[in-house]
């Protein structure tokens, strides 16, 4: 019955570092994603800033085209 003991207690100990080795594996791919994440939203930040610019530009050159043809007009 000793033997028993002996066995199990390495089992344990077997158990414990697989599950200590799980949770560091399992902490590194949290810590990645986490990253993912901030990546994104910052991608988003971006994508947001870049349509107002956009938007600003169409609405410049709108109003650009009205005065271009406006001087046009009145040079006929």
């Amino acid at each position: 019955m000793a033997e028993k003991g002996k066995g199990g207690r390495g089992l344990s100990l077997l158990a414990l570092v697989i599950a200590l080795a799980a949770l560091v594996i399992s902490f590194m791919a949290f810590q990645r994603t986490g990253a993912d994440l901030q990546l994104r939203q910052r991608i988003e930040s971006l994508q947001q800033a870049l349509e107002t610019a956009r938007q600003e530009t169409a609405n410049a050159l709108d109003r650009l085209e009205k005065l271009l043809r406006g001087s046009q007009e009145k040079k006929r």
